[in-house]
């Protein structure tokens, strides 16, 4: 007789891996089913944690380039691209075999292989099928295909590709102005490549704040980037000299071929949720292949799916606040997550973050808001760190002074952030936050501002 499970978990990347370490944690019998030899997922293996390094790394070589002699130091530095490569795959070695620990530490079992729900109830792995009262899909997301471009992860690269590359391209064309497009772009750009990022939008991170956007865009062009916005990509053509890509504007016409060294695909990611048997148990996807859920249950009764399989936003910490949730409720606890606060980071230099919602979003839901701004130029820390480039922005209830949003773009935007996030859970006033001691001189201080200006009486600016 087979062995049965509490709970058997497809998928071992964040969501995955935190549903499985806290069902173990709660006492179930679990098991978590990955098809790579590596847990982690694409955020550990191929996505946030290797584009971080590279980030970090190439901020402060740009830094000691062109900062430093305005700081008063005087250095000559050198890009080592393979050592670079090298250190950002130790980084990520470590962090998967942390994971192994806690998998073992918290009585998981990991199955290695390409998982599929055979029946209700039942997980089929390579051939073999385990039994389980419950079963959760975590499986991810794949690189969103772009027509006439073929992906081949050396001169036309995805996100994985880009993470790779053993030498600067001289010219890197960035398809697509989103997240994953400018953090890359910002890597080779700063090692000495000449980045041009085509966007079929008229804008570059169009889910954000427009104030952001606009802010970012000049930003980006003050750093070196090339911007052709409203414009989108026919194809890619591959010659002796290079790549040729052939573009036209976006509303039609106007045909404009841009060379390249290497291409970069970023246009997106589609749930990865074919060949995973759903088809035998009745669960249909949407047209995006996202599988629709109540509080992450599907149509079947004991099948949950977490991340990026089903809607909201693609972000790591998303599918693990699922993942969690999902495990307790399984385990007979009140699993929650608050999808109004749910952060968001782009990993620029500066960094650009934000959480709740957006000026527009309010203004079209009819909600009557105030919003307090204070910039990084008027903060002392950043000046004497010389990163006083951005702004906080605080965005509350005109009634009843509820924060609803924040949006930084600055330094250490991706953690300041969380101050805001703490107090939108617990509901918190633009005036408690600017009623809270912040300690002087630091850049959080430009967060307090921004709430104090709510009320039109921030003290610095």
């Amino acid at each position: 007789m087979a062995e049965q499970y509490d709970v058997i978990i497809i998928g071992g990347g964040p969501g995955g891996y935190n549903c499985a370490i806290r069902c173990g944690q709660l006492g179930l019998k679990v098991a978590c089913v990955e098809t790579r030899k590596t847990l982690g997922g694409t955020c550990l293996n191929v996505g946030c944690i290797p584009s971080k390094a590279l980030l970090h790394a190439t901020a402060l070589y740009e830094t000691a380039q062109k900062d430093f002699p305005a700081m008063g130091i005087k250095a000559t530095v050198e890009a080592d691209i393979p050592a670079m490569i090298e250190s950002k795959n130790k980084v990520v070695t470590g962090l998967t075999q942390g994971i192994d620990y806690l998998f073992k530490k918290n009585n998981v079992e990991r199955i290695v292989g390409y998982g599929k729900i055979k029946a209700k109830g039942e997980v089929e792995v390579d051939g073999k099928i385990y039994t389980t009262k419950n079963i959760v899909i975590a499986t991810g997301s794949e690189v969103a295909a772009l027509p006439g471009v073929e992906i081949d992860e050396k001169t036309i690269v995805s996100s994985t590709g880009a993470l790779d590359l053993q030498e600067v391209p001289e010219n890197l064309l960035v398809i697509g102005g989103g997240v994953i497009g400018l953090e890359l772009g910002s890597v080779w750009r700063r090692l000495g490549a000449k980045v041009t990022v085509v966007e079929y939008m008229p804008s570059i991170m169009v889910n954000s704040d427009k104030e952001i956007q606009k802010s970012a865009l000049r930003m980006f062009k003050k750093q070196g980037m090339k911007f052709e916005l409203s414009r989108k990509v026919m194809g890619v053509e591959k010659s002796k000299a290079g790549l040729t890509v052939k573009t036209e504007a976006a509303a039609g016409g106007k045909p404009k071929d841009i060379a390249a060294d290497v291409v970069l695909v970023c246009i997106g990611r589609n749930a990865f949720t074919k060949n995973l048997g759903l088809e035998t148990v009745g669960i249909e996807t949407d047209k995006r292949g996202k599988i629709p859920q109540n509080h992450w249950k599907t149509s079947v009764d004991g099948i949950w799916a977490v991340g990026d399989v089903i809607d909201g936003p693609m972000l790591a910490h998303k599918a693990e606040e699922e993942g969690v949730a999902v495990a307790e409720t399984i385990a007979g606890q009140s699993g929650h997550v608050n999808f109004d606060v749910i952060p968001d980071v782009v990993y620029t230099h500066p960094e650009i973050a934000s959480v709740g919602q957006t000026e527009e979003q309010l203004k079209e839901a009819g909600i009557p808001f105030k919003r307090g701004k204070f910039p990084f130029t008027a903060n002392s820390r950043a000046r004497c760190n010389h990163e006083a480039e951005g702004f906080a922005k605080i965005l509350a209830h005109a009634e009843t002074d509820e924060i609803l949003g924040a949006h930084i773009l600055g330094p250490l935007a991706g953690d300041l952030i969380h101050e805001v996030a703490v107090a939108m859970e617990f509901k918190a006033s633009s005036e408690d936050l600017a009623r809270t001691c912040h300690a002087h001189p630091t850049v959080s201080e430009a967060v307090r501002q921004a709430a104090m200006d709510v009320e039109g009486w921030a003290t610095q600016m």
